[in-house]
C-alpha cells in the first residue's frame, strides 16, 4: 500500500509545552482523521496516510482549531513507496516500553526481559496501541491493578488489541473485541496469536453492537470524548451491578464533560488517573435504590 507522509514542523509554541507533548496532541488529532502511523524525531512529526483516504483539505482546519492556543505549524507532504513498517519502527520509532515493571510491551524482533513478569508482543504497525501513547499506558495501569480473574470484559474501540490481549493474559473468562475499523480486526486477531491467545471475540461495528451483546463486568473504552459520549448509555446497558466502566482517550480539560454524562446514567466516578494532560477515568454503577 502506497502512502502519504506529511511532515510537521513546530515553528512556535509557548515556553512551558515539551515538543512532545505538542507532537502527541497532533498524533491524537490526525488519528482521528484518519493517520495510521507516526514517528517523531527533533525537528518534526511524521504522519502517514494511506494514499486512497489522502485529506489534505482537512488538515489546515484541524491545525487552526488545534485545542493548544499558540501554537504555528507548517508542513509538507510527499508519496512515499510501500513501507516495511516492521523496519522502519525497529529503526526510527517502537522500543520496548515497560508498564509499572509490571508488563513488557514489545514487537516480535525485540528480546524478552525475565525480569518482568508479564508481557505482551504487539506487531510495530501503528503508534497507538503499543503502550507508548499516554491513553494506552494508563489503561494498563489500571488492568495492571485490577483483579480481572473470572470477569467477563469489553474493549470498545480496540484498535491493535494491546487491552483485549491484557485482560485475557490477566484471567479475563472471556473477552469481547469492538472497532470500526476492518484493519483494526485484522490487527487484534494477529496480535492476539502472537500472545497465544485464540478465544477473544472480535468484531467489526460500533456500539450498536452491544445491543446484542451479554452483560459485562468491565467494558474499556479509549477513544475520544464525542464518541465516549455518544455511546456512554450503550455502555451503561452492557455493564453489570457492580461492574467498572474505563474510559481514556481525551484531554484533562474534558474531564467535567464525560463525568457529568456518567452520572445522568447512574455512574460514579472512583478514580482519575491523568499524564502529560491525557486522562483516564475509571466509573463504578450507583447502587441500586431500596
Amino acid at each position: 500500500m502506497k502512502y502519504i507522509a506529511y511532515a510537521f514542523e513546530l515553528t512556535h509554541r509557548p515556553d512551558e509545552l515539551t515538543l512532545e507533548t505538542a507532537y502527541d496532541l497532533l498524533s491524537a488529532e490526525l488519528a482521528e482523521i484518519g493517520f495510521e502511523s507516526f514517528e517523531q524525531n527533533e525537528t518534526c512529526l511524521r504522519a502517514y496516510i494511506p494514499v486512497s483516504t489522502d485529506i489534505a483539505s482537512d488538515i489546515p482546519a484541524l491545525l487552526e482549531q488545534f485545542p493548544l492556543p499558540g501554537l504555528l505549524w507548517q508542513y509538507s507532504s510527499e508519496i512515499q513507496p510501500d513501507i516495511n513498517w516492521n523496519e522502519q519502527w525497529e529503526k526510527n520509532f517502537f522500543r520496548p516500553i515497560r508498564i509499572e515493571d509490571k508488563c513488557l510491551v514489545r514487537a516480535p524482533f525485540h528480546p524478552t526481559d525475565p525480569d518482568i513478569p508479564l508481557e505482551l508482543i504487539i506487531s510495530p504497525q501503528m503508534a497507538f496501541g503499543t503502550g507508548h501513547h499516554e491513553t494506552t499506558s494508563l489503561m494498563m495501569s489500571y488492568l495492571l491493578d485490577m483483579d480481572l480473574r473470572g470477569l467477563r470484559v469489553l474493549d470498545m474501540g480496540c484498535g491493535t488489541g494491546i487491552l483485549a490481549i491484557l485482560a485475557r493474559k490477566l484471567g479475563a473468562s472471556s473477552v469481547t473485541a469492538i472497532d470500526i475499523d476492518d484493519w483494526c480486526i485484522r490487527n487484534t486477531g494477529e496480535n492476539a496469536a502472537l500472545n497465544d491467545i485464540r478465544d477473544i471475540d472480535v468484531r467489526i461495528g460500533d456500539a450498536s453492537l452491544l445491543a446484542d451483546c451479554p452483560m459485562f463486568d468491565l467494558i474499556i473504552a479509549n477513544i475520544n470524548r464525542n464518541i465516549l459520549l455518544d455511546d456512554m448509555s450503550a455502555y451503561r446497558s452492557r455493564l453489570g451491578n457492580g461492574g467498572t466502566l474505563l474510559l481514556s482517550g481525551f484531554y484533562t480539560e474534558d474531564i467535567p464533560i464525560l463525568t457529568e454524562c456518567a452520572e445522568i446514567l447512574g455512574l460514579t466516578l472512583s478514580e482519575t488517573r491523568s499524564r502529560n494532560n491525557w486522562a483516564a477515568l475509571r466509573f463504578t454503577p450507583d447502587s441500586p435504590k431500596r
